[in-house]
């Protein structure tokens, strides 16, 4: 099953490959969706919009366009906690706070921390950790503002080639920063980051960018040559090309994941760090691929 998420009508009269930028005009997102779980039947989305242990959400504001993704550590799973909860109500949470209109803009971490200290105030505890990304299109100053805080991330290509793209945050191996609430007692034991520890950064865009947002699932399994190599086959801006392209994405990183004789950048990494890795890396896949595109309403 897919996810498409449109908002208003939005007008594409860009033509992929990068148009001048014009003052005068807002810009808008369009966005779809596609991801796998990695214990589930191919392209299940779970209630939400969650593959797995991923969630993300897609929101619309009158002065902004706002995507989220965020992966659930496992890890949970191991003491009865479901890591899926965590992630899934930080992501529910942030968008709710972006259709309020409680977000600046250019603060994207300002979303992020508002949702996790919801989170922290709820009458039943809710354990758990999550890696986040958040990216924000303001409309009118035509920037892109982003925070990722982990292993899940953005890339943003222009003409064929990456122009930006996120840092990955580690602690030290498979280990990324990560928010987290912890059972009493236990503060400090468990591993936890401020959401003000994450990666900030703020850049123009054009109309025909092409933004790609996910979680380490796809990463860890396609380099960006390949994302690169999928990404020429998108050769116009409507819904079911976005649509069919980031499907393409995902399943070509889901296919790799459980290539055994695959070196995946996870195991091009795990080698570097002095392990004897090959193969892809199974995992939850969570693709938001958006056009940059004129905005209507």
């Amino acid at each position: 099953m897919l996810s498409v998420l449109s908002y208003g009508r939005l007008v594409a009269r860009a033509v992929l490959g990068g148009l001048s930028q014009t003052d005068g005009r807002d810009y808008s997102l369009i966005t779809a969706s596609y991801g796998f779980g990695k214990d589930f039947r191919k392209g299940i989305l779970k209630k939400g919009m969650c593959y797995g242990d991923d969630a993300c959400f897609i929101a619309r504001h009158r002065t902004a366009d706002v995507l989220g993704v965020a992966d659930g550590v496992g890890g949970w799973r191991d003491y009865g906690v479901d890591p899926s909860q965590f992630s899934a109500t930080l992501m529910r949470t942030c968008e709710r706070l972006v259709k309020e209109g409680r977000f600046t803009p250019s603060h994207p971490v300002g979303i992020l921390t508002s949702g996790y200290y919801e989170l922290l105030q709820n009458k039943v505890p809710l354990l758990g950790s999550s890696t986040a990304c958040i990216v924000v299109l303001d409309r009118r100053s035509h920037q892109l503002h982003t925070c990722n805080l982990g292993d899940s991330g953005f890339l943003v290509v222009r003409g064929g080639e990456v122009v930006h793209r996120s840092d990955e945050q580690q602690h030290y191996f498979n280990t990324p920063f990560q928010l987290s609430i912890a059972p009493p007692g236990t503060e400090g034991v468990v591993l936890s980051d401020s959401p003000e520890a994450a990666d900030n950064s703020s850049f123009d865009v054009q109309l025909g960018d092409i933004i790609l947002t996910a979680t380490d699932g796809l990463f860890d399994n396609m380099p960006d040559y390949m994302i690169l190599q999928e990404l020429k086959k998108l050769k116009t801006s409507n819904y079911d090309s976005v649509l069919q392209t980031a499907q393409s994405i995902a399943k070509q990183a889901h296919d790799l994941a459980y290539d055994p004789n695959y070196m995946s950048p996870f195991a091009q990494f795990a080698c570097d760090n002095g392990l004897n890795v090959r193969g892809g890396k199974p995992d939850d896949i969570t693709v938001l691929l958006s056009i940059v595109a004129e905005y209507t309403d």
